[in-house]
């Protein structure tokens, strides 16, 4: 009876000391990941999609151009959202992706 419980508390410890690396891990890759994402905010190679918030890479295909400015989207949904919110307001740009500038 006493072998059990001696085998069942070390496979409690072991279990406990590897779910806590694992645990650490993905902490310290989340912070990392963080990090990264930080630096490509600062850096200008990510941009905030107008629409949702969302970040997106400046190396993304769909963008609509207005003149000088240029905006990127993270899905064609929220570029449709982004043009028809600009219509109401009684503007009107012209979407294009990156294929069509291509």
């Amino acid at each position: 009876m006493i072998k059990w419980i001696v085998l069942a508390l070390a496979a409690y410890l072991l279990y406990r000391m590897f779910a806590n690396d694992f645990l650490k891990k993905k902490k310290a890759d989340d912070k990392e990941n963080a990090a990264d994402m930080e630096r490509k905010i600062a850096a200008g190679e990510m941009v905030k999609d107008p629409e949702c918030g969302v970040y997106v890479s400046t190396d993304g295909g769909i963008t609509v151009r207005d003149g000088e400015t240029v905006y990127r989207f993270c899905s064609y949904e929220c570029r449709d959202k982004f043009l028809k919110r600009l219509e109401q307001k009684g503007r009107e740009i012209p979407a294009r992706t990156q294929d069509d500038e291509e």
